[in-house]
């Protein structure tokens, strides 16, 4: 046994010994042997497996569809298998683009000028050499080929468009120019091509991330003027396969058809895309010629950028790009619990990527799989989980987070019955800085663990570093872009998103092992600690006699969502004073919800409930999330349900807390303001009665 191995060991007993807090959910005389187990989950944590995993799943670039991305799907199966899961593969044809096909960039007047579509290969980074390596490409960029003007449209977000037609800027049979930021990559199409333009560049500005931050790759972290961000361009009304809403894209030749929409009657985007570095960008932007941006649209590049080309700067942008049928393959992997096998905690990540994937998506695979491996000492030593750990490797999330889309579409009804929660950790350990967005009900779960175990190469704990000065570190709010949407916004699971973060490069041919190794974590410690944390997590939900839910949270939180709700409709509608049936359905919750804890505490001190009775008490808990869950569903696309969250849908990332009022501001519309007053009323009183439900039989 090395030192590191014994001094992470050290960590572990550490971790134990300075935890004085009860558990959440287990009756008192449980609380004993739940730390036990905790303390031999915490020693078996091998830190040193996080960088095997790493390495070998990112040994070759692997996009969803390639011969590569099904050998480290055959890893994942072998490790988990060894470590005493069961796994099974679940197989859907979906339809995307996976390799950019025919691209061409160029300027055309005044100059010929070829721009170029692909990072430079490095000396220092072995890896940037490989010659499976893709052009730079955005996944449903429509194909065409166009010549026109030019016009910078900054980040491309809505209010960016509605500036330029503010401000009189025709964008009709011209090439739009837009940086990375600010929203989904998606949305500057879909903008750009409801404005009139014919075609988009997209790149990444060096204010944003380059030359202006520090040192560039491979000097530093940063993103040189050769590096690309690459990326889906799929917006419509749904998430998952563009052809099959609201149902799995089962195998084509398989015993269940499924009915798939025709491609020509979805709205895919029509108008060629291509990304580029700001190397390329600089050569097209140095160009032009019209009037000066608004100050606060000026990029990092050293001249006053200019909202239009003028007529003597023409650009091509031609793109062929073929979309097909490809066989996604997702990976689950289960422990089954030993007394509630049929309810399941899951965590998961995706696997495929653009390019290597070493941050994005594989340093949150690599720690799944770690995390596998230690349960499996447990279970081995006869430390089986009360309820099921499933652990899900999605397939295919790069072009539109299709995988797990069709897996939770597969297999809706189970989940509404039985999924405890879903953890997320796509990129999970991107870095060292520690942080989580949660639903209200896990974010108490999250920060008790973080006490629990130790920094690396520190003598605090992640609760400490995580939460500096202050009582409670921030924990964020779900929004789009990742595995846990469907769980979350469409079934309604009580979802996290959690590990550590930094800079990266992000959705590059340079997310290799090299940039990882030199820049993200070099003491390769950090996928251990995750590993720790939310292992601990999953433990304290699958082994607490009653779910470990924070149910009062609900209350809590929503009084500050609704106090903003209304100061954002105060912005369209000055007058407008309150969600009165909201106040009062509020203060039901929060009447409902302390008494529901102090009986719970009462029943968990006495620890006299029966089997049958936890039993009861636990699928009531399962199903408070389902609150939420509308039938109607959003105005903006009823595939998503949730009234408590969803992303939003005009930028695509950003977390939209009361989706229903926050579209109503989006679009200045206030008739409705008395619907949502009724609709969000109910959802809270539905919560509140299963809550009182709940009480009654405690």
């Amino acid at each position: 046994m090395n030192l590191n191995k014994t001094t992470l060991l050290l960590f572990g007993a550490l971790s134990v010994s300075i935890s004085l807090q009860a558990q959440d959910g287990f009756f008192s005389k449980s609380q004993a042997k739940q730390k036990s187990v905790e303390a031999a989950y915490l020693k078996s944590v091998n830190y040193d497996r996080f960088k095997v995993h790493l390495q070998e799943l990112t040994k070759n670039p692997h996009i969803a569809g390639t011969p590569e991305n099904e050998l480290v799907q055959q890893y994942m199966a072998k490790i988990m298998e060894d470590a005493g899961m069961s796994v099974k593969l679940y197989p859907y044809d979906v339809y995307l683009p996976n390799d950019p096909g025919e691209s061409h960039l160029e300027i055309v007047s005044p100059v010929l000028m070829k721009l170029s579509q692909q990072e430079a290969v490095l000396e220092e980074d072995p890896f940037s050499s490989d010659p499976r390596l893709h052009l730079g490409f955005n996944a449903f960029s429509g194909s065409g080929d166009v010549t026109a003007e030019v016009v910078y449209v900054n980040y491309g977000t809505r209010e960016d468009f509605q500036k330029l037609k503010e401000m009189g800027i025709e964008l009709t049979g011209k090439v739009a120019i837009a940086r990375y930021g600010g929203n989904f990559r998606g949305y500057k199409a879909k903008f750009a091509e409801q404005a009139g333009a014919i075609g988009l560049v997209v790149y990444t500005d060096p204010k944003d991330n380059g030359f202006t931050k520090g040192d560039v790759y491979p000097d530093g972290p940063y993103y040189n003027e050769t590096t690309i961000q690459r990326g889906s361009m799929l917006t419509l009304d749904w998430t998952g396969d563009p052809l099959t809403p609201y149902e799995p894209a089962l195998p084509l030749d398989g015993p269940v058809k499924v009915d798939r929409l025709d491609p020509k009657d979805v709205a895919l985007h029509k108008i060629p895309v291509t990304p580029i570095g700001y190397g390329a960008a600089k050569e097209i932007l140095s160009r032009m010629t019209g009037q000066a941006v608004p100050k606060e649209w000026q990029g990092g590049l050293p001249f006053d950028y200019k909202i239009e080309g003028g007529s003597d700067l023409k650009v091509r942008v031609m793109v062929d790009q073929p979309t097909n049928f490809i066989r996604a393959n997702n990976v689950i992997g289960t422990f089954e619990g030993a007394r509630y096998p049929d309810e399941w905690i899951i965590l998961g990540s995706h696997f495929d990527a653009w390019s290597f994937g070493a941050t994005d998506p594989n340093s949150g695979t690599a720690m799944l799989l770690t995390l596998a491996e230690a349960l499996g000492e447990l279970v081995k030593n006869g430390e089986r989980p009360a309820r099921s750990i499933m652990i899900g490797h999605w397939d295919a999330e790069e072009q539109g987070v299709i995988g797990s889309t069709e897996w939770v579409e597969h297999f809706r009804d189970e989940l509404g019955a039985k999924a405890v929660t879903y953890m997320n950790f796509d990129g999970g350990v991107s870095g060292r800085n520690f942080g989580a967005s949660a639903a209200p009900t896990l974010k108490k779960l999250i920060i008790d663990a973080s006490k629990e175990v130790m920094y690396p190469d520190s003598a605090k704990t992640v609760f400490q570093v995580w939460a500096g000065d202050k009582k409670e570190p921030g924990i964020g709010n779900l929004g789009g872009g990742s595995d846990h949407i469907a769980f979350y916004m469409h079934v309604g699971v009580p979802s996290l998103s959690g590990g550590a973060g930094g800079i990266s490069a992000y959705h590059s041919n340079y997310d290799n092992f090299h940039y990882y190794s030199k820049f993200v974590d070099p003491s390769f410690k950090m996928g251990g600690a995750v590993a720790q944390l939310f292992g601990l997590v999953a433990l304290r939900m699958a082994n607490g006699e009653v779910i470990p839910y924070d149910v009062p949270r609900y209350a809590q939180d929503l009084k500050g969502h609704f106090a903003q709700a209304v100061k954002n409709v105060q912005g369209i509608a000055p007058d407008f004073k309150e969600f009165d049936l909201v106040n009062a359905a509020l203060n039901k919750l929060e009447s409902s919800s302390t008494a529901y804890q102090a009986k719970l505490n009462a029943a968990l001190n006495k620890g006299n409930l029966s089997a049958s009775k936890i039993k009861s008490i636990n699928q009531q808990l399962i199903g408070l999330e389902k609150s939420w869950i509308d039938p109607q569903g959003m105005y903006y696309g009823d595939w998503y349900k949730s009234l408590y969250v969803c992303n939003d849908p005009f930028s695509g990332y950003a977390s939209w807390i009361l989706p229903g009022i926050q579209y109503e501001v989006a679009i200045e519309r206030t008739e409705k303001l008395e619907e949502w007053d009724e609709r969000y009323a109910a959802a809270i009183l539905n919560l509140a009665e299963k809550i009182d439900r709940i009480s009654a039989s405690l």
